[in-house]
């Protein structure tokens, strides 16, 4: 492309220079020689006066009084009658240019001027037009070369910026060019690749929060099915599989619930709801796995408070908050709730160390962990929390202290769907 537009435009360049160039040299030369005619003319006009002067005033015709009126390149013949010619200049040789003027007594003056010599003038107008135009040239090659440089770096460099984006490297360059049209090029770009880096991002984050949201529900079902087979009682084994399957609503819930978050993630689905229950299931279904760590677990505060929420999102949240305390902290776990204001707080603590001082509320930030875990339970749990209008907050760090926010039923502002939902998560058909 860069030769392109360097031959394009030193062919208009030179289209020009031959249309004007031959039009100033035919209207030149024409020029310079009616100056020269003209010149000729005025000598044999000034040279014919001064004779018909000098002739009235009875004074002698002589060359050394009418060499100075004539230029030196040219010759003339000066005829007066009763004397010989008088020849000023050099005889020419070869083609002339020529004007002679009559007296009134008889006299007569022929001027004449080598065409040589019109021919050297008009050639040294030549000699500057070939220099101009040769100037015009270099002129427009340098132009040519910049105006490529200008266009064809910037079209190169957005080429990269596309292969780029196509091979999934989504970050925007924010280099513009000085030229409209190609800086509109790049707008576009740039605007493409903050999409695509939002897609990927959210792509990532659904593929990362549900692979941590679908574990738990897991290792709570593993945990039930392992129970069911350690036990010969038939009793046993059925209160295990109605919680196994419980857990599996829970599991599908769960699955239906990231799906609708991936397609409309403002869509809301607060209902009111027994807090108790939600707690009774988390205790059920944790227990087994703190007596086998020789721990305890158990639930205090105010009874019966009703709150509005995604009673799986609260399960999820309280799921985290319980396998967190299990996993980093240390003794008896406490889920102790209370009111305050037109809020229902759900806290969990443990006898364990808390949460790192260096980390404090940094606690809830994507990969940020204290033990060498994915880090983004907390920052899963929150999200969660928040998207019914709750909000999950570290009150202390040592003894941890984490508390669930959530608004207390009939509070003002406490939207909720119809209360079908209240009879807890469905699976999918």
């Amino acid at each position: 492309m860069r030769r392109r537009l360097i031959n394009s435009t030193l062919a208009v360049v030179l289209v020009v220079i031959a249309v004007f160039g031959l039009s100033l040299v035919i209207v030149e030369s024409r020029t310079i020689e009616s100056s020269a005619k003209d010149a000729v003319q005025s000598d044999a006009i000034q040279l014919i006066g001064v004779v018909e002067n000098r002739i009235a005033a009875g004074e002698k015709v002589s060359p050394p009084a009418l060499t100075r009126q004539i230029d030196s390149r040219r010759y003339a013949v000066v005829r007066v009658p009763g004397q010989p010619p008088i020849t000023l200049g050099t005889p020419p040789s070869g083609q002339v240019v020529q004007a002679r003027r009559d007296g009134v007594h008889g006299e007569s003056v022929v001027v004449q001027e080598p065409r040589s010599v019109i021919s050297q003038e008009i050639g040294r107008t030549l000699l500057v037009i070939l220099a101009v135009a040769l100037l015009a040239i270099a002129a427009a090659v340098v132009l040519a070369i910049g105006q490529a440089r200008r266009l064809v770096a910037p079209l190169t460099d957005l080429a990269e910026t596309a292969e780029r984006l196509g091979s999934g490297d989504p970050r925007p360059r924010h280099k513009r060019y000085g030229v409209p049209e190609l800086d509109r090029v790049a707008d576009v770009l740039d605007a493409s690749a903050e999409r695509i880096a939002r897609m990927l991002t959210a792509e990532r984050r659904l593929a990362a929060d549900a692979s941590h949201q679908l574990r738990t529900p897991l290792t709570a079902l593993s945990m039930r099915l392992e129970e069911i087979i350690a036990t010969d009682d038939h009793d046993t084994v059925k209160e295990e599989a109605t919680i196994a399957l419980g857990q599996v609503e829970r599991l599908t819930d769960v699955v239906q619930r990231l799906l609708t978050n991936s397609r409309d993630p403002r869509t809301g689905s607060a209902v009111a709801f027994d807090l108790d229950e939600v707690i009774k299931q988390q205790l059920e279904e944790w227990r087994p796995a703190y007596r086998g760590e020789g721990r305890g677990i158990s639930r205090s505060g105010t009874p019966g408070l009703r709150a509005v929420g995604t009673p799986g999102a609260v399960a999820q949240v309280l799921a985290t908050l319980i396998e967190n305390a299990l996993m980093h902290g240390a003794g008896a776990v406490g889920i102790h709730t209370r009111v305050t204001g037109n809020q229902v707080v759900v806290e969990v603590t443990d006898e364990g160390q808390g949460v790192p001082a260096d980390l404090g509320s940094r606690v809830f930030e994507r990969t940020v962990s204290g033990r060498n875990s994915t880090g983004l339970g907390l920052a899963v749990a929150r999200d969660l929390a928040e998207a019914d209008g709750g909000r999950l907050e570290l009150l202390q760090g040592r003894p941890p202290v984490f508390a669930l926010f959530l608004a207390r039923e009939g509070a003002p502002g406490a939207a909720t769907r119809p209360a079908e939902d209240d009879q807890g998560p469905s699976p999918i058909r």
